[in-house]
């Protein structure tokens, strides 16, 4: 069934029907998803600051307060693999108007919310839209923009990946020392009201939608898969992190059980749920369409993107956590460490897609990999003694390797699809990162408290404990982020047609 017949909103033509330069309607389709993309990363990023604030104006103990994240998650990693489905089935409009109203009723309930569970609810509302916010954009955007010119239009996209991360810890910051918790979310409701009614008004539809049924028992097994692997991993570091006594031991015991228990429930469904797809995916009825790793080219990339944001979100906790708690540097502080680096990732994201238009993927990813390796390994030197401006010029150095690298991964896989795939493709990239984030930060930091916790149980000093499990932490990342150079060799740039095979 076409957008057409379903709505008298005007149907913008996917890009094998253009002539190769966007008209102004479909630009705005586009920087309309941008902005809600945004505001969505925006909130995120300032959530995470205001954690401690939380646990002393609530009065919650610091368990509780992590609900506020591993909600988010959750829900996260049980809405994003349904996207597949519901981008088939409806229009761009209406995806991207249930998507930034269910974020915008997610940040009034938060910013009304009289106490934490309201609070945690709010979070899962929010997290309903932002699931459904990035696969749209990605799938939009490999619909509308011819594959020529690709690699230009990611380039915003990692603009807006990073410029948001980059500014939301300070703007949250300032929020947090002044007027409180609630205004982070009431900086961020009336932006994305504005996106919300910039989004009614001149929002298109794109390409078109078509009657798929869907499979209940798929949705169950993707919820129970997703999210049962998700909140075990996000219990590891739980588990890990308790100090001594009596009551620790229970508590990392029933944390040990959890993350069993969620693992194995988790395991066990996605293997069953891989099962079925396989077997619906035959008449087309597929939750989540997994021929499209029949594509080389797109499980190469997408086991590049694994590996990467496994060590990149790992690092990213356990810099600020090394910095406060070894160096005693400030949050205010740390969050200007960083912050070259991620504007370095943003500017340099149009110059990196316009490189990747001419030239392919492998002239971005090798040094991009390379750098990246590298200073995850340099990053195993730090110490107690390390001067923060080290660190900051490492930093912005590892946000350049990785901004040579997102990029052409994003348009290389999903480029190496058909057309009718292209939702599918954008759910499963969408779904990896969260996966592999949410495993990279438990593992890294398992691996920085177990470490740490034995050398202060032996009598060393908590600094000492703690440069050594942020070095071991390193270790990890460094492990993990290497094979990329390896893979990097092998992606290549897809063929610039409006549809690439993918064999049957």
């Amino acid at each position: 069934m076409s957008a057409t017949s379903t709505s008298p909103v005007p149907t913008v033509p996917a890009s094998g029907q253009q002539g190769g330069v966007l008209a102004a309607r479909e630009n705005r389709v586009i920087w309309l998803l941008l902005a809600a993309a945004f505001v969505a990363i925006l909130n995120e990023t300032t959530m995470g600051v205001a954690i401690p604030h939380l646990i002393t104006d609530l009065g919650i103990t610091a368990l509780d307060a992590q609900w506020l994240t591993t909600a988010f998650m959750l829900t996260m990693a049980v809405v994003i693999p349904t996207t597949g489905f519901l981008l088939q089935r409806l229009t761009t409009r209406a995806a991207f108007l249930i998507a930034i109203s269910l974020f915008s009723f997610g940040t009034l309930l938060a910013f009304l919310s009289p106490g934490f569970p309201m609070l945690v609810v709010a979070r899962v509302v929010q997290a309903s839209g932002t699931a459904i916010m990035m696969p749209l954009l990605m799938t939009t955007i490999m619909n509308l923009v011819p594959p020529h010119a690709r690699g230009r239009m990611m380039g915003r996209v990692s603009v807006v990946i990073s410029l948001a991360p980059a500014i939301g810890p300070t703007v949250s910051g300032v929020l947090l020392d002044t007027v409180g918790w609630r205004w982070i979310f009431g900086l961020v409701l009336p932006i994305a009201l504005v996106a919300l009614v910039a989004g009614a008004r001149w929002m298109v539809n794109v390409g078109e939608t078509k009657e798929a049924p869907l499979d209940v028992l798929s949705v169950i097994l993707s919820a129970l898969g997703f999210g049962g692997v998700v909140f075990g991993l996000s219990q590891i570091g739980g588990a890990a992190s308790h100090g001594g006594g009596a009551d620790a031991a229970a508590a990392s015991s029933a944390s040990t059980a959890a993350l069993v228990i969620a693992l194995s429930v988790g395991v066990a469904s996605l293997a069953v749920f891989v099962w079925r797809q396989l077997r619906l995916q035959r008449r087309d009825d597929a939750l989540l369409d997994l021929r499209v790793f029949r594509s080389l080219n797109f499980s190469l990339s997408v086991l590049q993107f694994l590996l990467i944001s496994m060590a990149f979100f790992g690092a990213i906790t356990v810099v600020p956590l090394y910095m406060q708690r070894v160096l005693g540097v400030s949050a205010l502080e740390t969050g200007l460490v960083v912050l070259p680096g991620a504007l370095a990732m943003g500017l340099l994201g149009p110059t990196i897609g316009r490189i990747y238009d001419k030239h392919g993927p492998r002239v971005l990813l090798v040094p991009g990999s390379i750098i990246a390796s590298a200073l995850l390994w340099f990053y195993t030197t730090l110490g107690a003694s390390t001067p923060v401006w080290v660190i900051a010029v490492a930093q912005t150095l590892l946000s350049i390797g990785l901004a040579l690298s997102f990029t052409p991964l994003f348009t290389a896989s999903l480029g190496s699809l058909e057309r009718r795939f292209y939702s599918h493709g954008s759910a499963i990239v969408s779904t990896v990162q969260q996966v592999a984030g949410a495993a990279g930060i438990a593992l890294l930091i398992t691996v920085m408290s177990g470490i740490a916790a034995g050398i202060v149980a032996g009598g060393g000093s908590e600094v000492t404990g703690e440069a050594a499990g942020t070095q071991a932490a390193f270790v990890l990342a460094a492990i993990i982020a290497t094979p990329t150079v390896v893979f990097s060799f092998f992606i290549r740039k897809p063929a610039d047609s409006a549809d690439m095979p993918v064999a049957h």
